[in-house]
């Protein structure tokens, strides 16, 4: 809230033309521009929320209509904070004005300048200040200290937007706005400080000026938040002047509000402290809840209560699913890492409980690793509720296996590495199958993180690739005969764009590009078969570990959907039991929320409490869907049977399928990162068996439930599972005729073998000289598996 320093406009403007402003200097200007700027002003100060009165309003009108330069000048000069000097060289020299200096705690304070310019420069007006240094960094732990802090109490900026200008004019004389927030209370003193530029401070500290302020306190406001089953809860609020500006001011936020959030949350009972008049404020309680707006009004003085009840849309805990994030962060990314290193506890449990999360992990990880290890508990942390769990675990990315995929560790019950004595840079595996193997040992859940970061087609690398390994008579192209010993990204005929009966390389680049959807309005085929570049922190040893049974999930909807559901659906078409999670990899991926990728478990609907292994187990074992909390497969079953279990057929034969789905009818939060908000009020639910669209049916975003029934025929084992891209997708329902393992295409296995050699030949060299020879004998006996695989699949699948 911009709150009137201008406030004497009202009560005395007039008054002091009439009297005289002792001090005041006119100066000899053109009227006509000075006018302009006065006008400007004018509507500037009532824009921002801090009008004058009209009777002042009207005298500067008619001094302007008069282009009257001097009596403009003895109307302002009263109300200047600030009077700034630029020499003919654009030496700046600032002296105190005569306004009173008035701020208000919490808000925006208007204050004016008078530029006295002698230089005729047009370059930008800059205000700072050694009290509007920050109270928060991400360099070196312990550069700021609790004492600077409390002496870094403001925030300073020009007004350069319109009607206001970015630059000064060059006019001899004319009037810029600033604004000046405060954190804190009271009698402050500051430093105010002018340029145009480096090097343009006049000499002997004659460019700054200090000012003992008068700031009044913020409001007190109370938030009183209940739920919408009239249970008291916890909220996300973001509040706003008509200028758009956010309150509490981002630049002097300390956990648990995030600098870099707009919004900020709220247990019910909960403060803020706002400044005194109008308001916006939007609040919710992510995306499950409708996102409602209401125009507020802060007194004066005294305290303040606001009451909200939230709406649901949709209640998945009504069907037995409880919401989580697998992969958020305390340290690291967007955190600072002072004054604290990293956030704390209580801080992450706010925002995941603000966000309707049922479960958050907390993965510690490379920033401020030796920090935040001291709050790994095998259990829940203590600040847990029976249906808002906070656990820390660990994400190895920063150390050890990260250039193997960083790998996200649930469930740990010991977070030290054998021989890593608690530390991050000795003793950790450099490659992700034994700190796998060590955490299943244990009991833990394994997954790789952010999984498509390595995942993307490089057209021409790929093609080149290609072409180098099949290309036998060393002609430069391929024919059909060679091509066939290769897994092409496409049909020989069509790639084969001239049909000559030969393929260029040119040909292989462009079918593998438009295949990847690189091609401007043809979509990415998913799945599609060409070999990625390994060369990212995604999941680059999944085909290795998954082969072993070390890896229980994959984790989506932070990164690009097709390679995370491809690379997905290539080892499901294996047989393989691999499941799918829905991560954020906040605040480094996205800090705009927790929750922003999560993933719904079944864990029924009578329990007490939620118990964090009993998830973990049911994330692990596939009894859940992936979203981005806007759209929901809360039944899903293949002859009754749910996701992450089995159906067994003696012979091939019909299935049924039946589903619940509800698709919000807005996504005011956006959607998760690597898709796209929906368009229209139409979603398309899709079919899937073995990767492949085999039935659609189309559902209105209306918040509401829909019934939908497919029935198809399986003639060999299979997988099904439901998806609307790229917002949801279930785990799959395996699908067992005879007994016979789900072998679905052989393209599957050989794209698996091609990715394992990808990745040993861009990554071996960062596996330790001691640990690469086992390393080769794993990756060797995981393409013997897929070969094999390979071998066990229909001719041409």
């Amino acid at each position: 809230m911009l709150r009137q320093s201008f406030q004497s406009f009202a009560a005395s403007g007039v008054l002091l033309l009439l009297v005289g402003f002792a001090g005041a200097q006119t100066i000899d200007v053109e009227g006509q521009p000075l006018g302009e700027n006065a006008r400007r002003l004018i509507k500037a100060l009532e824009y921002i929320g801090a009008p004058v009165t009209e009777e002042f309003a009207a005298s500067v009108e008619m001094a302007a209509k008069k282009q009257d330069a001097e009596s403009l000048q003895k109307l302002l000069d009263p109300h200047v904070l600030l009077h700034a000097q630029l020499s003919p060289e654009a030496r700046v020299k600032v002296k105190r004005g005569a306004a009173a200096a008035r701020l208000q705690q919490g808000g925006y304070t208007p204050i004016l300048i008078k530029v006295h310019n002698e230089s005729t420069v047009t370059k930008p007006l800059r205000i700072s200040s050694p009290q509007a240094m920050p109270i928060f960094s991400r360099g070196k732990p312990g550069v700021i200290k609790q004492i600077d802090i409390k002496n870094r109490f403001l925030d300073v900026e020009i007004f350069s937007s319109s009607p206001m200008a970015d630059k000064l004019s060059g006019l001899k004389v004319e009037y810029v706005l600033a604004l000046i927030h405060s954190s804190q209370a009271g009698k402050r003193e500051a430093t105010l400080a002018l340029d145009v530029g480096q090097g343009t401070q006049d000499l002997g500290f004659r460019a700054e000026v200090a000012v003992l302020f008068d700031i009044k306190p913020a409001i007190p406001v109370k938030l009183i938040i209940t739920d919408f089953d009239g249970t008291p809860t916890t909220g996300r609020f973001t509040f706003k002047d008509k200028m758009n500006k956010v309150y509490p001011p981002k630049a002097k936020r300390l956990a648990p509000d995030f600098f870099f959030q707009d919004q900020v949350y709220r247990h019910s009972g909960g403060i803020v402290l706002l400044p005194p008049g109008e308001l916006t404020m939007i609040y919710g309680r992510g995306p499950e809840y409708r996102l409602l707006v209401k125009q507020i009004k802060i007194p004066e003085k005294g305290g303040a209560t606001i009451e909200v009840k939230l709406e649901r849309w949709i209640n998945p805990r009504d069907f037995g699913y409880y919401s989580g994030d697998h992969h958020i962060h305390a340290a690291g990314c967007a955190h600072y890492t002072n004054p604290t290193e990293g956030v704390f506890a209580n801080d992450m449990f706010l925002h995941v409980k603000g966000e309707a999360l049922n479960v958050g992990c907390n993965l510690t990880w490379g920033p401020c690793f030796e920090f935040q290890r001291q709050f790994f508990e095998p259990k829940a942390n203590k600040v847990s509720e029976p249906f808002t769990v906070l656990k820390y675990d660990i994400e190895v990315s920063g150390f050890g296996s990260q250039a193997l995929g960083h790998v996200c560790l649930l469930n740990l019950r010991d977070q030290n590495y054998p021989g890593s004595d608690g530390t991050k840079t000795k003793g950790w595996p450099t490659w992700t199958t034994p700190l796998m193997r060590w955490a299943k040992n244990q009991g833990a859940y394994t997954g790789y993180a952010h999984s498509a970061s390595g995942l993307g087609i490089d057209a021409k690398a790929a093609a080149k690739r290609l072409l180098d390994a099949l290309d036998k008579d060393k002609d430069g192209k391929l024919d059909a005969k060679e091509a066939e010993e290769g897994l092409l990204p496409d049909s020989f005929a069509a790639i084969d764009r001239n049909n000559d009966g030969a393929v260029t390389l040119e040909e292989l680049v462009a079918a593998i590009a438009r295949i990847a959807g690189q091609v401007k309005g043809v979509p990415a085929q998913l799945p599609n078969y060409v070999v990625p570049e390994m060369n990212g922190i995604g999941a680059q040893e999944i085909c290795v570990t998954t082969a072993q049974g070390l890896c229980d999930f994959i984790s989506a909807m932070d990164t690009n959907r097709v390679p995370e559901w491809n690379c997905w659906y290539h080892l499901l078409n294996c047989g393989y039991p691999l499941k799918v999670s829905g991560e954020t990899d906040f605040p480094c991926i996205s800090g705009s929320r927790v929750g922003q990728g999560r993933v719904y478990v079944q864990l029924g609907k009578k329990i007490k409490r939620i118990e964090f292994k009993d998830w973990a187990e049911g994330l692990a074992t596939g009894r859940s869907y992936v979203s981005d909390g806007y759209a929901h497969a809360l039944e899903f079953t293949v002859n009754d049977k749910p996701a992450g279990e089995k159906v067994k057929l003696r012979d091939p034969g019909d299935v049924t399928v039946k589903a619940k789905v509800a698709f919000a009818a807005a996504t005011p939060l956006g959607t998760a990162n690597g898709g796209q908000i929906p368009a229209g009020n139409k979603r398309t639910v899709e079919l899937i068996v073995n990767g492949q669209v085999v039935a659609t049916q189309i559902v209105a975003a209306d918040d509401r439930i829909h019934d939908l029934t497919f029935n198809l025929r399986i003639e060999r084992s299979a997988w099904i599972a439901l998806r609307h891209f790229p917002q949801m997708h279930t785990n799959p329902v395996d699908v067992i005729v005879n007994g016979a393992p789900i072998r679905a295409s052989r393209k599957s296995a050989e794209w698996c073998i091609g990715t394992i050699q990808q990745l040993w030949r861009v990554r071996n060299g960062v596996i330790d000289r001691d640990e690469r020879a086992e390393a080769e004998r794993v990756f060797n006996w995981a393409i013997g598996r897929y070969h094999k695989i390979a071998e066990e699949c229909p001719p041409g699948s």
